[in-house]
């Protein structure tokens, strides 16, 4: 495998007591309950701050480190001081770490996102210049998000919104003055499944209730008119705010 190919976490840092332990013992954990599914094949893990760090770190990538070993253990062997804690018996991936390192340069949100974990590559995390551009997703998600950067329309990509009782996963989301747009790419195979569509359909219902413009294309769309689908995507921006941002 390229080095540029190596899969890589990044992975939140919730409070400054976390970040101290993991600098002196070099552990990142995750509940296996929710971990990515690319946990166990990652090379590096990166860290990203929230707002809790202060002005300098919150809402930026500072750091990474290679990962040295992943094994699942209790929650109370990596916490043996709370043992009344609700998940001390759960399981947890214990991410062992080697050096942290600073990255050459931070990689900032935005838009202030609390995130989850982002999935990426270590060519990625070299070269990114803003959260957005971690993201290893699909190649019709890379195409999509490409092309859109090309036009200076600047998306957030797998932004979580809540709707109808539910959280959903945007692909892609502009954030317009008058009603926000979902941007999604869906492959062929998968939304054509009766079940799927249904499931799409309430999706879009909900995400309508609340205000959002659901624009969806389809691999076919993307591959062979890409222009056609910016130029959608920049009527449904100029109707809702008059311009591109």
């Amino acid at each position: 495998m390229k080095q540029g190919d190596k899969p890589v976490l990044i992975g939140i840092v919730p409070r400054k007591g976390l970040w101290t332990i993991i600098r002196r013992e070099l552990w990142y954990h995750i509940p296996v309950s929710s971990a990515p599914r690319n946990i166990k094949s990652i090379h590096y893990l990166a860290f990203y701050f929230p707002a809790a760090f202060g002005e300098e770190f919150q809402h930026k990538v500072f750091y990474y480190a290679p990962v040295r070993e992943i094994n699942v253990v209790k929650r109370i062997q990596l916490f043996p001081g709370e043992p009344r804690h609700p998940r001390a018996a759960q399981d947890y991936y214990r991410i062992k770490l080697t050096q942290i390192r600073k990255l050459p340069r931070p990689i900032p949100s935005k838009r202030l996102r609390r995130i989850v974990h982002i999935p990426s590559t270590y060519a990625k995390l070299m070269s990114a210049r803003e959260i957005n551009d971690l993201y290893e997703t699909s190649p019709l998600e890379d195409i999509m998000y490409q092309a859109l950067k090309q036009d200076n329309i600047q998306p957030e990509r797998q932004f979580y919104v809540k709707a109808g009782g539910n959280f959903y996963c945007l692909d892609f989301c502009v954030f317009c003055k008058e009603r926000n747009i979902n941007i999604e790419c869906d492959g062929e195979r998968y939304h054509t499944l009766p079940d799927v569509l249904t499931r799409d359909r309430k999706r879009n219902n909900d995400l309508a209730s609340q205000g959002w413009s659901v624009i969806r294309f389809s691999g076919a769309q993307i591959r062979e008119n890409l222009p056609d689908c910016l130029r959608l995507i920049k009527k449904t921006i100029r109707t809702n705010t008059g311009t591109i941002d």
